[in-house]
């Protein structure tokens, strides 16, 4: 098997070592999922994942948990949301630090101001701009309803 070209996946590999070492199994768990879901878009796209696309999935598979830890409070489903929140909670630590809501609303600033967005007709240059500086660091559909309501 060919090393990963990259120093997220080999970050990953090494702590799925030393969570089997530790006996963590809920840690052991999730590293396997995150592995597992690079393997497939590896195979299915015959690549290999560089770190942005990692983030990218990770990125993805954060916003699923957040998507199920709604979906099972809405339906008093504690015991699933707590599992959830934890798998997000290890999930995260591979990603970037988090941009506080004041970096988020200067980013936003400073890609309207590059883009010359006058309105929301200009929303997709302006995330085009945004995009690549919040992957893993922001929620993006969060960041998306700030721009909308800058533009409108």
């Amino acid at each position: 098997m060919s090393e990963p070209a990259n120093a997220l996946s080999l970050r990953i590999r090494e702590d799925m070592k030393l969570a089997m070492k530790a006996k963590e199994k809920e840690k052991l768990g999730v590293i396997r999922l995150i592995l597992a879901a690079i393997k497939q878009r590896e195979i299915d796209e015959r690549i290999e994942l560089d770190d942005t696309q990692v983030l990218q999935l990770l990125d993805k598979m954060v916003k699923q948990r957040r998507d199920s830890i709604e979906a099972f409070d809405k339906a008093g489903r504690d015991d699933l949301s707590i599992i959830e929140q934890n798998e997000t909670l290890i999930i995260q630590g591979y990603l970037p630090q988090q941009l506080t809501e004041a970096e988020i609303d200067e980013l936003i600033g400073s890609a309207i101001s590059a883009s010359g967005a006058k309105g929301m007709k200009d929303m997709g240059k302006v995330m085009g701009i945004l995009r690549p500086q919040l992957q893993g660091r922001a929620d993006i559909g969060a960041a998306s309803g700030k721009i909308k309501a800058k533009l409108s």
